[in-house]
């Protein structure tokens, strides 16, 4: 089973994408990772990235998805693969679409957590990283994974582990700015998704409302697989 995941930052898409690796025994693909091992191992792609990166510039899509195409490639993806953070446009969507298909590799879902800005907004302002395990949810405005308390100070209310903010999670202009992005259906990354919706033949698109509890979120996406 291959996936794409989308989702704005708030939504849950990396809790929601570890829970559907775990589930599916796939392989779950982050971008910003795929940068770090070509880069660090010295690969031909990754010198030509930190070349880009080292003057501030982005990373051509002609160097970003030959890496990506590698990654899927290895053997931990045979049994299907998930992969979030990429694409974030519409033309990166198109020649992704197109890179797979001339691999011929299937992509079988497009999952899209759907979440009002707003709402999003909100949950990034108020959640809490494990220093443990960034996956394991912790946020102050919502009961259900309010952090626990211990020697009065706020702990990680799944394995007591100490909890910090971002601190552009906490900077009103760096969350719109990464928003702007995400939700803008003429270029940005919904305009991305909306390229895989016009094209059926393609994939199948799985909207799913990121609203509810992480729990409900997580068995509509299993009823939709």
């Amino acid at each position: 089973m291959n996936i794409l995941m989308f989702g704005p930052n708030g939504s849950g898409k990396g809790t929601q994408g570890a829970i559907v690796q775990e589930k599916y025994n796939i392989a779950h693909i982050e971008s910003g990772a795929i940068f770090r091992k070509n880069i660090g191992g010295g690969t031909e792609l990754g010198k030509q990235a930190k070349e880009y990166i080292d003057r501030g510039d982005l990373v051509p899509d002609g160097i970003t998805i030959p890496m990506i195409l590698d990654r899927l490639k290895e053997d931990d993806c045979k049994n299907g693969w998930l992969l979030d953070g990429f694409p974030r446009n519409k033309v990166q969507a198109e020649t992704l679409s197109k890179a797979l298909l001339d691999e011929k590799i299937h992509l079988d879902y497009v999952i899209e957590i759907v979440l009002d800005r707003d709402v999003a907004k909100l949950r990034i302002t108020g959640r809490r990283l494990c220093a443990n395990d960034n996956n394991h949810p912790n946020h102050i405005a919502f009961d259900a994974i309010k952090p626990a308390e211990k020697d009065g100070k706020m702990v990680c209310r799944v394995c007591g582990g100490e909890l910090s903010a971002r601190a552009d999670d906490q900077d009103d202009e760096a969350i719109d700015k990464r928003h702007d992005i995400y939700y803008d259906e003429n270029t940005g990354t919904m305009a991305a998704v909306n390229f895989f919706k016009g094209h059926s033949e393609l994939t199948k698109v799985i909207p799913i409302d990121g609203g509810p509890s992480i729990g409900e979120v997580t068995e509509e996406i299993m009823a939709a697989l």
